[in-house]
C-alpha cells in the first residue's frame, strides 16, 4: 500500500461524502468509508472499486469518539498509514429555536461537530507521529453567515472554523508538515434536503445558486493536495463570506426577510429517497465552477494578466516627436 493514497471519509455513503469517495477512487486512491448504514456502505464500496480504487467500509456513528478510534486503528492496521482524513459527516434539522427540542440540538452538535473533532484527535494521534498528512474540514459559507431554522447546523459549521484555525495554529507552532484545510461550500445538490428533520411542511432546499456534489468533491480532492488554509467554492460562497465581514448588521436583516422562503420549495416535504450523491434538485445544480477553478490557477490568470498589460504598455507607449528637416 505504500505507493497507494489512503483516504479515510466520514459520511461516505450519501451527497459530498460519496461524490468525494468516488472522486478519491478515480486517482486510484484507497478508501476508508465511515457512516452508519452498512447497507448503503456496502453500496458506496462497490462504486469505489468499480472506479478504479479499493475500498475498506466500517460502520461508525462518528459522535461516539471511541467508535471513530477503534476505526482509525483499523485502518491503519489492515491496509496501512492514513494519508488524508476527511471531515464530512452532518446532520442538521430546519425548525424555529423555539420548536427544537434539547435532545435534537445535541445530536446536531455532536455529529456535525464533535464528529469532526473527534476525526481530527484521530488523524492528528497518527500524522503528527509520522509528521505528514492532510485532515481537511467540509465546511459552509453558513460556517461565517448563518441563517434563521439552522441554528444548530450553523452553529456546529461555526464551531469547526473556530476548532480549525486553532488546530491550525498548534501545528504551526509545532512546525509540523501535517496541513489542515477547510472547505466552504455552498448550497450542494444532495439528498440531505429530503431526509434532514424538518419541522417545517415545506420541502427545503439549497441556498443560493446550486452546484453538484461533484464540484465539492473536486474542491476537497484539491484540498489534500494543496497547502490552502481555506478554500472558498463557488461565487456565493465567496460573496456571502466577504460581505458578512464588511456589513454583517445588512446581512442580518436581510437573511431575516428573505431566508426563510428561500430555504424551501412550495412542495410538501418528500418521502425520503435512498441515499445517494446527488438530491432532487439536479435541473437547477451546476457541475463547474468558474470561481474553483480560478481560485486554483491564480498564478496562471496573473501571470497572463501581467502579460497582456505589458503588452497594452508596449503598444500604447508615448513615441518621441521626430522632427523632419527638408
Amino acid at each position: 500500500m505504500k505507493n497507494q493514497q489512503i483516504v479515510v471519509v466520514t459520511g461516505a455513503t450519501a451527497g459530498v461524502g460519496r461524490a468525494t469517495a468516488r472522486a478519491f477512487a478515480r486517482q486510484g486512491a484507497f478508501v476508508a468509508l465511515l457512516a452508519r448504514d452498512e447497507e448503503r456502505l456496502k453500496q458506496t464500496e462497490r462504486e469505489v472499486t468499480s472506479l478504479g480504487g479499493k475500498a475498506l467500509s466500517i460502520s461508525v456513528d462518528v459522535a461516539n469518539a471511541d467508535d471513530v478510534e477503534q476505526a482509525a486503528e483499523q485502518v491503519e492496521r489492515n491496509v496501512g498509514p492514513i494519508d488524508v482524513w476527511v471531515n464530512n459527516a452532518m446532520v442538521t434539522i430546519f425548525s424555529p429555536i423555539e420548536e427544537i427540542t434539547p435532545e435534537e440540538f445535541k445530536r446536531v452538535t455532536e455529529v456535525t461537530y464533535l464528529g469532526t473533532v473527534h476525526g481530527t484527535m484521530s488523524a492528528l494521534k497518527r500524522m503528527r507521529a509520522r509528521n505528514s498528512g492532510a485532515i481537511v474540514q467540509v465546511g459552509s459559507a453558513l460556517a461565517y453567515r448563518s441563517i434563521p431554522l439552522q441554528s444548530a447546523y450553523c452553529g456546529a459549521k461555526h464551531a469547526i472554523r473556530g476548532f480549525t484555525d486553532s488546530v491550525r495554529s498548534e501545528l504551526l507552532h509545532d512546525r509540523s508538515d501535517v496541513h489542515i484545510s477547510m472547505v466552504q461550500l455552498p448550497g450542494v445538490n444532495t439528498p440531505q434536503f429530503e431526509w434532514c428533520r424538518s419541522k417545517i411542511s415545506k420541502h427545503p432546499q439549497p441556498v443560493g445558486r446550486i452546484y453538484e456534489p461533484e464540484v465539492a468533491a473536486r474542491a476537497i480532492v484539491l484540498a489534500s493536495q494543496h497547502k490552502r488554509r481555506e478554500i472558498y467554492v463557488g461565487w456565493t460562497s465567496a460573496v456571502t463570506i466577504l460581505a458578512n465581514k464588511l456589513v454583517p448588521g445588512f446581512l442580518d436583516k436581510y437573511v431575516a426577510n428573505h431566508a426563510y422562503e428561500q430555504q424551501f420549495t412550495p412542495e410538501k416535504v418528500p418521502v425520503p429517497t435512498k441515499y445517494r450523491a446527488h438530491g432532487s434538485f439536479g435541473n437547477r445544480a451546476h457541475s463547474i465552477s468558474p470561481q474553483l477553478w480560478l481560485s486554483f490557477n491564480r498564478g496562471k490568470v496573473g501571470a497572463l494578466l501581467a502579460m497582456l498589460s505589458a503588452a497594452a504598455i508596449w503598444h500604447y507607449r508615448p513615441r518621441k516627436n521626430r522632427l523632419y528637416r527638408s
